[in-house]
């Protein structure tokens, strides 16, 4: 896939199966191989990732393909927080 790197900032990212997982913040580039290494998500879903920092870095051989926005497959569910059960009187 060709595109202009900047046309990717601000888009918003899902898994495959609609989860919406944050926005693309920035590309992690290996400019000796002229490849895209990651992409760092701002805004992100805190119901998948369990970290207190304000983003994450994703490797980019887990997207599927960008456009409109940004498909990526859904092994960013393996990180998903454990559901806890709100238990109600």
């Amino acid at each position: 896939m060709r595109a202009d790197i900047t046309s990717l900032f601000g888009l918003n990212i899902y898994t495959e199966t609609g989860t919406y997982v944050g926005k693309v913040a920035d590309l992690v580039l290996d400019v000796d191989e002229r490849k895209v290494r990651g992409i760092a998500v701002s805004d992100i879903n805190r119901d998948i990732f369990d970290v207190t920092s304000r983003g994450v870095i994703i490797p980019y051989r887990w997207v599927i393909t960008a456009g409109d926005i940004v498909l990526v497959r859904n092994v960013v569910n393996k990180f998903r927080k454990a559901n806890k059960v709100v238990e109600e009187d």
